[in-house]
């Protein structure tokens, strides 16, 4: 199972006979996986990273980076740190507040597919199965009990992941991104700069 997630606010009007191809690291600033922002080069674990962004997006009603708010993947990583991830739910969600329990679960697993270690996160594969209900079977777990404690593993401490870091969050923010999209251009491998919309 490939992700396939599309940026839409990349798209351009063009002929269908004409093919648009670019050497440079483009997209939207908050779905961007911090390691494309500093090396260029996207893979299937990039996209799952967009889609974790695209989950909580949803779930709790805000866009990843808004001015004068903490990135939306650390605000939720806080509270899921204090206890408190439901809370972070979007108020016109109040059918999934009654079921927190599945609430919850689809919170983390945006968190766990927003991972900064590329390596923390899971495979679509393992994102379709969970939300089919195969939430066990999926990490080789024997009860739902055990599948927290693959998700509390796999996310290891988040802010430990000093090669993911930007100052205090864990994911860039804007300005951020466009300072690393000068790094990257100037980098003798290749010569990306980052278009945002």
């Amino acid at each position: 199972m490939i992700p396939r997630l599309s940026d839409f606010g990349l798209a351009r009007v063009h002929g269908h006979e004409q093919a648009i191809r670019t050497t440079r690291v483009v997209g939207t600033a908050g779905y961007l996986a911090p390691e494309v922002v500093k090396t260029g080069r996207a893979s299937t674990q990039t996209d799952v990273f967009a889609y974790g962004v695209l989950v909580l997006e949803v779930m709790c009603g805000r866009r990843p980076i808004e001015e004068g708010k903490r990135p939306l993947m650390d605000w939720v990583w806080g509270l899921l740190e204090k206890g408190e991830i439901v809370s972070g739910l979007d108020p016109r969600m109040v059918v999934m507040r009654e079921g927190s329990d599945e609430a919850e679960r689809v919170l983390q697993l945006g968190l766990l597919c927003a991972h900064p270690d590329p390596a923390k996160r899971p495979s679509m594969r393992q994102v379709v199965q969970v939300f089919e209900g195969e939430k066990a079977e999926v990490f080789g777990a024997e009860s739902s009990e055990d599948v927290e404690s693959w998700m509390v593993m796999k996310f290891g401490s988040w802010r430990s992941s000093r090669e993911f870091s930007y100052g205090s969050s864990s994911h860039p923010t804007i300005e951020q991104v466009r300072l690393q999209s000068l790094d990257v251009s100037l980098s003798s491998w290749n010569s990306s700069i980052l278009d945002g919309r």
